[in-house]
């Protein structure tokens, strides 16, 4: 449990270090995302970039207990 725990402390700390990068990224903005923009709503629902991300995850904890 401790070394998960220092791990995901870690991979936290690395994202916000290299969250000005990860800003630059396309996400979300992928076709499949839904937008919807009105006078005085708008609505975002990142549909396509939370699947790539899922299968991302998936696969990085997928090596990771390989």
């Amino acid at each position: 449990m401790n070394r998960t725990l220092i791990l995901i402390g870690l991979i936290l700390i690395a994202v916000g270090l290299l969250w000005p990068w990860f800003s630059r990224l396309p996400l979300g903005q992928l076709p499949g995302d839904i937008a919807v923009r009105r006078e005085n709503v708008s609505f975002f629902f990142p549909i396509t970039t939370m699947i790539l991300a899922s299968l991302a995850l998936t696969g990085l904890l997928w090596l990771i207990n390989r």
